[in-house]
């Protein structure tokens, strides 16, 4: 007989808020900050020419969609003991991070998937009922990740409150599939995001990555059982979880469309592209933007011949996304690149240009090492990684740039991992592939050292990574709510961009009324706005 999951909860109480303010950073259409690097110049000749498109996603607010996450938990017999122990913690982290507007079910698997409760809102009566359910876990059997993963697809499929939602499924394993024909390979996810975690270092990475790889912007992270300052299952769980409630817009495409210019390839991971010949445009789906996550495009132009010097437009872009919780997409409107064509152009590349296209050649490198490694290629794999290092070290390089910092740290860690045979068998075959699909989608995934590694982590990442580490010191400590978390991003941001001062104490001891906070965010970003605009008429003028 086959079980119907029709009996996720109601959600009510939900609230309608407004937008948040917008950002003050920079011109915003909607709740996306468009932003553009490109050199000022170029010589009237045909050229080759590169534009960097960079769109991010603006605070979150209280605006949030809800998220029904499926949370799929390995209880195999080697998961007795000690990694156990890590489950529970992890798993209890994220149930108290809940909101109301959200709804959790646990699926656990050893060798069959078995539903321990349904979509559940996040009341606090419910957190404590799942927590019991947690502590309650007891490891033994196979490991049969394809049941845990239909179970959890079949618990979404069958919901009957649907309408505005965000879904995700969690899937946590530390070892390979048995029987080996269960490794989840022939599920077909659709387009749920799955987020793989392999814990420890007994497991099959590949499987685990393989199966995000196929869903829509799942990511892979690994957590360790030995170095559990650097990395473990709890931090792992909240930095997945600090993206998941932070979706600011759903349906995020981007079209670009040549102006006075030819379109050779546009370099965005592995998100989906289509390109309009008779339009000369490409479009690109991203999916969801979480907040303050940032999408980067790489455009290769090459650029029409000119007689003349004078100021002409090279491409155009626009983006479209659907709102939270909304009906009818939101529309950007265009934006041209104009670029000035002179005799005596400027050889310079643009410095963020050159920071996407060295972080874009370090992923390659560290690919290329994996299958090296893969093949017992090791003094192949670490001269590849060297390369890469070099490469990053280049004086045409921001060595102070956050990212150029990030990458380095990357690849050493990276090359550590390359030491032996048997250091890359239980750890870096792992890293490798997490951070391949991490590339990928531009998102971050646990991996290695993630105080160093913060690639693609976002601010509310950070205050959650934070968080789980005194949670793990003290469990029995509360942890700040959504809401919380939200009023500290905001008063960090506007003692960022200057809105409001303090003395040499820091501002500890300011309180700042949450209404306060919004009008003066939303009185510095219209001005902002407003002179930006004003400037652009000014030069189309």
């Amino acid at each position: 007989m086959v079980q119907n999951y029709d009996d996720d909860e109601r959600i009510d109480d939900v609230k309608e808020h407004v937008e948040s303010g917008p950002d003050s950073d920079s011109f915003i259409a909607g709740k996306i900050k468009a932003t553009y690097y490109n050199k000022k110049d170029a010589p009237l000749t045909k050229t080759n020419f590169k534009v960097l498109v960079e769109l991010t996603g603006s605070e979150a607010g209280e605006d949030r969609p809800g998220v029904d996450i499926i949370l799929v938990l390995d209880v195999s017999g080697s998961m007795k003991g000690e990694k156990l122990d890590h489950l529970k913690t992890a798993t209890k982290f994220l149930v108290k991070k809940l909101s109301p507007i959200d709804r959790l079910s646990v699926i656990k698997f050893s060798k069959e998937g078995i539903r321990l409760c349904p979509l559940r809102v996040m009341t606090r009566e419910a957190r404590d009922n799942i927590e019991d359910v947690i502590n309650e876990l007891e490891a033994g059997g196979g490991t049969n990740i394809t049941a845990g993963l239909e179970e959890a697809l079949q618990v979404l499929n069958d919901r009957r409150f649907v309408k505005g939602r965000e879904v995700a499924v969690m899937l946590m394993s530390d070892g390979n599939p048995y029987p080996h024909e269960a490794d989840g390979s022939q599920v077909d996810v659709g387009n749920v995001p799955v987020y793989t975690f392999g814990l420890g270092q007994d497991y099959h990475p590949k499987v685990l990555q393989s199966i995000a790889k196929r869903s829509k912007g799942g990511t892979f992270s690994t957590a360790d059982v030995e170095n559990t300052e650097t990395s473990n299952l709890s931090i792992a769980f909240a930095q997945c979880l600090a993206g998941l409630l932070s979706v600011v817009v759903q349906d995020l495409t981007l079209t670009i469309t040549k102006q006075k210019s030819q379109i050779n390839e546009v370099f965005a991971g592995t998100y989906p592209q289509s390109r309009d010949d008779s339009e000369g445009s490409v479009t690109i789906s991203f999916g969801n933007l979480y907040s303050k996550e940032v999408r980067s495009i790489l455009v290769d132009l090459v650029l029409d011949e000119v007689n003349k010097p004078k100021g002409t437009d090279v491409l155009e872009f626009t983006y479209s996304y659907k709102p939270p919780g909304g009906e009818k997409p939101y529309d950007a409107p265009p934006v041209f690149i104009t670029v000035s064509r002179t005799g005596t152009p400027s050889e310079q590349e643009n410095p963020e240009v050159l920071t996407e296209e060295a972080r874009q050649h370090t992923a390659q490198k560290m690919k290329q090492a994996q299958v090296l490694a893969d093949d017992k290629r090791f003094d192949d794999a670490k001269l590849t990684l060297n390369e890469a290092k070099t490469n990053l070290e280049r004086n045409e390089l921001d060595q102070s740039n956050p990212k150029i910092k990030s990458l380095q740290s990357e690849v050493n860690q990276f090359l550590k991992l390359m030491e032996s045979p048997e250091i890359y068998e239980k750890l870096g075959r792992a890293f490798a592939f997490a951070a391949e699909l991490s590339h990928s989608l531009q998102r971050f995934a646990t991996r290695g050292d993630v105080n160093e590694l913060r690639i693609f982590a976002t601010a509310s990442m950070d205050q959650f990574l934070e968080q789980v580490k005194k949670y793990e010191v003290n469990p029995e400590e509360p942890v700040p709510t959504l809401a919380d978390d939200l009023k500290e991003r905001i008063e960090n941001d506007l003692m960022r961009d200057g809105v409001y001062g303090g003395d040499d104490h820091g501002y500890g001891n300011v309180q700042i009324d949450d209404g306060i906070v919004q009008f003066f965010r939303g009185v510095h970003g219209f001005f902002k706005s407003l002179l930006i605009k004003v400037v652009s008429l000014c030069n189309n003028n």
